[in-house]
C-alpha cells in the first residue's frame, strides 16, 4: 500500500508554472490526463532550492484503476480513508477536491496497521469506545498506523434479576431497588462490595466488568475503579485503562502512552 503520511508530499501537475521542476518536499503527482488522473511518482535532481529539477517520473497507476472519492473528508482519519479506498473497487482512490489538500491510497490493505482493542459495555452509552469512534473520525490517530476492534458487551443480555443502575433502563437496579436475598445481580466488584455492605443475603453475581473480557492486546478498557486506572497487565494482557467519566482527552492521552509502552515492549523482547 503506497498512503502518503501527510499531503504535503502530494503535488499537482495541472500546469507546469516553473517548467520541469517541483516543490522539494514533493514526491508524488496527481496529474491530469484526458481519462481523468494518473499518479506519478516523482524524484528530484539536486539537494537545494524550493524548485528542483525533476530527475526521473514514474507512473504509479494509470486512470483506468483510479476511483475519485466525491464528498468530504477528513485527511488524517487513515483508517477511514483506507475503508473508503477499499469500497471503491479500483487499485486507486485520489480524496480531496483540486482547490484543496489531496491525498490518494494505492492498494488499500489493513496489513500494515496495529490493532488496539477496546472494551465496554452498554447500556448505557459506552462511553469509552463511542469516544474512541469520534476520535478516530476527526483523525487523532491518524499517525499511528493503528486501527481499532470495539469489544462492546451488551449487559442487558445477561438473564439477571437485578442489574447495576437505572441509567441503562432497567426495570430492577442496585442503585433504586432494595433485594431480598438469591436474587441473581449483573455488577461489577463494586457492586458486590454494595451488596455485602448493606446486606446480610447471598445472591448469584455476574461480572460486568469490561475489565473480565479482556482477551486481546494490546488493549484500552473502562472501569469505574479509579484505583485501577493505568498501565498494566490485566488476563495477562498488556493495555490501559480509564476511569467510568475519563475525558476525551485522558482516554487519548491514555492510547498514546500506552502504545509508547507497548512499542517499548516489543523491542525489549525482539531485540
Amino acid at each position: 500500500m503506497i498512503f502518503p503520511s501527510e499531503c504535503k508530499y502530494i503535488g499537482s501537475a495541472a500546469t507546469k508554472p516553473h517548467g520541469d521542476t517541483v516543490y522539494f518536499l514533493t514526491k508524488y503527482l496527481i496529474h491530469p490526463v484526458p481519462e481523468g488522473f494518473e499518479i506519478l511518482e516523482v524524484e528530484h535532481a539536486g539537494e537545494s532550492g524550493y524548485m528542483r529539477p525533476v530527475k526521473s517520473v514514474r507512473q504509479l497507476v494509470g486512470p483506468n484503476d483510479i476511483a475519485v472519492w466525491e464528498g468530504p473528508i477528513t485527511p488524517h482519519d487513515r483508517v477511514g480513508l483506507i475503508r473508503k479506498a477499499l469500497s471503491t473497487g479500483k487499485r486507486c482512490t485520489i480524496f480531496g477536491a483540486q482547490d484543496e489538500h489531496m491525498t490518494f491510497v494505492l492498494d488499500p490493505d489493513f496489513a500494515g496497521l496495529e490493532t488496539v482493542h477496546v472494551y465496554d459495555i452498554k447500556p448505557p452509552r459506552p462511553n469509552l469506545s463511542a469516544t474512541i469512534h469520534i476520535l478516530e473520525d476527526l483523525g487523532f490517530f491518524g499517525q499511528q498506523n493503528i486501527m481499532f476492534d470495539h469489544h462492546v458487551r451488551d449487559i442487558s443480555e445477561i438473564p439477571a434479576d437485578v442489574y447495576p443502575c437505572r441509567a441503562g433502563g432497567f426495570p430492577k437496579t442496585l442503585d433504586r431497588d432494595e433485594l431480598q436475598g438469591g436474587e441473581h445481580i449483573a455488577c461489577c466488584v463494586t457492586g458486590r462490595h454494595i451488596c455485602s455492605e448493606c446486606y446480610e443475603d447471598e445472591f448469584v453475581y455476574e461480572d460486568t466488568c469490561p475489565l473480565s473480557q479482556i482477551a486481546e492486546e494490546p488493549f484500552i478498557a473502562r472501569c469505574c475503579r479509579a484505583d485501577r486506572s493505568g498501565i498494566g497487565i490485566y488476563n495477562g494482557k498488556f493495555g490501559a485503562v480509564v476511569h467510568w467519566g475519563s475525558s476525551p482527552r485522558t482516554m487519548l492521552e491514555a492510547v498514546d502512552a500506552m502504545l509508547e509502552e507497548w512499542h517499548k515492549r516489543k523491542e525489549e523482547t525482539h531485540g
